[in-house]
């Protein structure tokens, strides 16, 4: 099966007595435009589309069966902060080393790596290993510093 077209967003109403499948995504697939997935029932699918993928997204549905797209929970490190100059230096700090971030109310989250852990606690920052559902506010894109 391809599918070419996100027709909704996922709501119980429309779901109810429904089979419903998902198709699992990794945080750093949500940009790509063809993908080849399985679902959780065993069939192969395949994407292509021509905006982002996010959680939830209806890829597929008729009288008796929804296909959802579901993004798969990965480690994260959160940055807990208290002031809009403890954000600013947190994000300075993982802007500065081209690191993805999702940006809260009072925290700053990026994929986990141990380096980058240990790095962010020597810097004095508040902030542990979690596992959630990764959403970038922000994507660093390859560019020069000259």
């Amino acid at each position: 099966m391809i599918i070419e077209n996100i027709i909704g967003r996922h709501d119980e109403e429309r779901t109810t007595g429904k089979q419903t499948e998902t198709v699992s995504f990794e945080w750093f697939e949500r940009d790509k435009r063809i993908l080849k997935k399985v679902s959780s029932s065993g069939k192969e699918i395949g994407l292509r589309l021509s905006e982002p993928l996010f959680d939830g997204a209806i890829l597929y549905e008729d009288g008796n069966r929804v296909i959802i797209l579901s993004l798969t929970e990965c480690e994260i490190i959160r940055i807990s902060v208290s002031s809009m100059r403890e954000m600013g230096r947190a994000c300075f700090e993982l802007g500065n080393r081209h690191l993805p971030l999702s940006i809260g109310d009072d925290h700053v989250e990026t994929p986990y790596e141990s380096p980058t852990l240990a790095y962010l606690s020597h810097l004095g920052f508040d902030c542990a290993k979690t596992v959630g559902k990764f959403l970038p506010s922000v994507t660093v894109r390859g560019h020069s510093h000259g």
